[in-house]
């Protein structure tokens, strides 16, 4: 009995405590894998969930599809790429930042009027085009930047942030997009569109505005002609004009505003706008006076572009002044507000 005592014991030592003498007990078997309760985390993770990435923001200007006209060939191009190639060829980039997205949003208000009002009979398989007669002007990022030099990575960032801070914005009347002209400079005022092209428009109405010889490089501008070009051009303009004996008897009923804008006057017998005879003789504007010397005429001109809508030289001293730009378009087009299209 007693020796059967000592065999068990034998038995449970080697059992229980011999494994301690080979380095420890033996392992236990990997428990299955499962998965690890809801809410659980790494230790070394943050216990708050990352969120979704969900891209960068829905861009209206980017879902807008144009086709653009531009040397004479079709693009296929987004409302932003369009915007930055105008904003590139229409202000100067060194103008403040609130002034480009003035720009910005008058051009995206200017060519959404244009095709809402059914485009544009010079080129109807496209939406705009770079000629300036026509629609606005349009330069890519290659020559702008040769045109900036050492600027171009500065100014091509200022304009991009004024395309893509006001996407989708445009300048509205009643709801809806305004032919949102606008031009370099005026002289102490704007002009408003009846006085300039016969059709009245509630916002574009004649407002103060504060550049002028200071601010505005080549403000004052002339324009001199020999009797004899200045006759051909006219002529070539309005068939019916008699230009007979001194120029000085060609131009009379001369009509100004207090600013010096001619509205209009008579050329030959023949009333034209002053619009009219500054586009026939590419002046820079229709605020002139004209002077005769011998068989000299001269224009001597003030400010630059039609006088109508934003002066864009304008805009920049009411954005160093402070403004911003919504500011500065409710300035510039009457009773309009500045916002997304519902």
């Amino acid at each position: 009995m007693g020796k059967q005592i000592a065999v068990s014991l034998l038995l449970i030592f080697l059992l229980f405590f011999l494994p301690w003498l080979w380095g420890g007990p033996a392992p236990e078997p990997d428990p299955p894998p499962e998965a690890p309760p809801a809410g659980d985390a790494e230790p070394d993770a943050d216990p708050t969930p990352a969120p979704e990435d969900k891209g960068p923001a829905a861009s209206v200007d980017r879902a807008t599809p144009l086709n653009v006209l531009v040397d004479g060939k079709l693009q296929q191009m987004d409302m932003e790429t369009y915007l930055l190639g105008v904003v590139r060829a229409e202000m100067p980039a060194g103008f403040q930042e609130e002034a480009l997205k003035a720009q910005a949003v008058a051009a995206r208000t200017y060519i959404l009027h244009k095709i809402a009002g059914g485009g544009s009979a010079n080129h109807p398989q496209a939406d705009a085009c770079d000629d300036i007669t026509c629609c606005q002007a349009y330069k890519n990022q290659a020559d702008a930047a040769a045109d900036w030099g050492e600027h171009a990575a500065e100014y091509e960032a200022k304009i991009r942030r004024a395309v893509t801070e006001t996407d989708g914005e445009c300048v509205l009347y009643e709801g809806a997009p305004v032919l949102a002209v606008f031009h370099s400079s005026s002289v102490g005022t704007t002009q408003d569109a009846q006085s300039v092209w016969s059709a009245s428009l509630p916002y574009l109405q004649s407002v103060e505005t504060p550049e002028g010889e200071e601010t505005v490089p080549n403000y004052r501008s002339t324009a001199v002609f020999s009797a004899g070009e200045l006759r051909d051009r006219l002529r070539e303009a309005l068939p019916d004009a008699v230009l007979e004996g001194s120029p000085s008897n060609w131009f009379t009923n001369i009509l100004q505003q207090p600013n010096g804008m001619v509205t209009s006057l008579s050329v030959g017998g023949v009333e034209v706008g002053g619009n009219r005879l500054r586009t026939i003789l590419d002046l820079r504007s229709a605020c002139f006076t004209i002077s005769f010397d011998g068989d000299e005429v001269t224009f001597s001109v003030s400010g630059y572009g039609h006088g109508v809508g934003m002066s864009q030289y304008g805009a920049n001293v009411l954005a160093e002044n402070g403004m911003t730009y919504q500011e500065i378009l409710k300035w510039y087009y009457t009773g309009t507000e500045v916002g997304v299209i519902e």
